[in-house]
């Protein structure tokens, strides 16, 4: 079943076919032969949010099984093959997805095809105790050295923590903590590949120099055998008032260079105007340094060497704001809060002036373009949007959607979302300076801590 490459109006003249296999796997195509490369990405719809309470991690840790080997490629036998090509790959992990993707000449296309199916199909034959207990010490060595032993490192999930309550789907984030990595068995990751990696559960996206008919026919040869698996249970409920409705605090004293102020405020779902319209609002007031909080901060006051507000985008619970201030030598955080608040303040009243609103939509179309200008960044977004919206059609004129937002709604959002009662709040002292942690370091210590993640 297809669907014809019509342009769309908005859509810069791309176009994306949509198909689907008799086992469910949806297959979305785009032609572009600017340059002899072809983009494969494959999106599964199991991220940390479909893990269970005791098994965080399984998410993350079956992204690196994914490269261990599958019955045809064993050991390390897909990046050789991928990289002896001429070719790139990675994956990655988030709350609501997790993916994999390669760039290939036009002529290797047919190779990442098959290794993908086959890893798909067949990597239940080859995974076992040994391959199981290296990527558990892979990851665990990914959470020493990203998060548990760097400045600042487990800022993100302890942020998440407060923001979404305990036994929220977001509670926890994708990298898994350190107990439940080591009480995950064998079986565990069997049921779990077996629930999630099944091609009803998947979108696959090619885009670039292709011939459709010949990609999909690859498509259906590697991937059509393969048996769609009916066990999945969807995810749980992630909604929340729009409000946190108080103020949630932590205060961390740990070895960091500086002071440091992080927030995280609840904002709209992805997916919705209102979601848009807050990127709008976090790119004026912190996305660059020509934002507003940079100029207050950075330039003008000098109370901080940095100062940046961006957004997580999140379809299946309410998004984040995330604010993130790091201290001039010597500046007490509390003078760096009440700026910050009156900066907010101010904008939530005043609204932007047409000449934010113009450099923040062309810095959002911008790094939209940088996205869809690249094959593997177009193919990533039309999985996206097919995962999580169920249009990949979606993708190709999400940039029009962004410069069709009005100041007003910039300013009703920030308004109604960034107010201290909304937010989460991550202070960082640093330890005294003669090495003596005292009571606070040593219950800092003793903290419940709940996941890395990689977005």
């Amino acid at each position: 079943m297809g669907h014809t490459a019509t342009a769309q109006a908005g859509s810069g003249g791309l176009t994306a076919t949509e198909h689907r296999l008799a086992n469910g796997l949806r297959v979305v195509l785009s032609e572009d032969h600017l340059t002899p490369v072809a983009a494969v990405c494959l999106w599964y719809d199991v991220g940390s949010r479909h893990e269970v309470k005791g098994r965080t991690g399984l998410a993350h840790l079956f992204e690196h099984l994914m490269f261990q080997g599958s019955a045809s490629v064993p050991g390390n036998g897909h990046f050789e093959l991928v990289q002896g090509a001429g070719g790139s790959l990675n994956g990655t992990t988030s709350f609501e997805r997790t993916n994999y993707f390669e760039t290939m000449p036009t002529h290797q296309l047919e190779l990442a095809l098959w290794l993908e199916a086959d890893r798909m199909g067949s990597l239940l034959a080859a995974l076992d105790d040994e391959s199981m207990e290296n990527q558990r010490d892979v990851v665990k060595n990914e959470r020493r050295q990203r998060y548990d032993n760097v400045p600042y490192g487990t800022a993100f999930e302890r942020l998440t923590a407060l923001a979404y309550p305990e036994g929220h789907p977001y509670h926890h984030t994708p990298i898994g903590s350190m107990a439940d990595l080591d009480a995950a068995s064998l079986e565990d990751a069997r049921a779990f590949f077996r629930t999630y990696y099944a091609p009803n559960n998947a979108v696959l996206s090619v885009v670039g120099d292709i011939d459709p008919e010949k990609t999909l026919a690859w498509i259906e040869k590697y991937f059509g055998t393969i048996p769609a698996h009916d066990g999945k249970q969807p995810p749980r409920d992630g909604s929340l008032p729009d409000i946190i409705g108080e103020q949630l605090r932590e205060e961390i004293v740990e070895e960091v260079p500086a002071r440091a102020l992080m927030a995280a405020y609840r904002l709209p779902h992805d997916g919705t105007r209102e979601c848009d319209a807050a990127d709008v609002a976090l790119t004026i007031l912190g996305g660059g340094e020509s934002s507003l909080l940079h100029n207050r901060l950075v330039r003008r006051d000098q109370t901080a060497v940095a100062a940046g507000f961006g957004m997580l985008r999140l379809a299946g619970a309410p998004s984040l704001g995330w604010l993130d201030v790091k201290t001039s030598s010597g500046v007490e955080i509390p003078a760096i809060e009440a700026a910050v608040d009156e900066e907010l303040a101010r904008f939530a009243a005043e609204g932007p002036t047409a000449e934010e609103m113009e450099r923040a939509q062309a810095q959002l179309e911008r790094e939209w373009l940088d996205r869809l200008s690249t094959v593997a960044g177009r193919a990533d977004e039309l999985c996206r949007y097919a995962v999580l919206f169920g249009d990949p059609q979606l993708a190709l004129t999400a940039v029009q959607r962004v410069l069709d937002i009005t100041a007003e709604e910039v300013q009703a959002v920030a308004a109604a979302r960034l107010r201290p009662d909304n937010r989460a709040v991550l202070v960082y002292e640093p330890l005294a300076a003669d090495g003596a942690e005292g009571e606070e370091g040593e219950e800092n210590a003793d903290s419940d801590e709940n996941e890395g993640a990689e977005q």
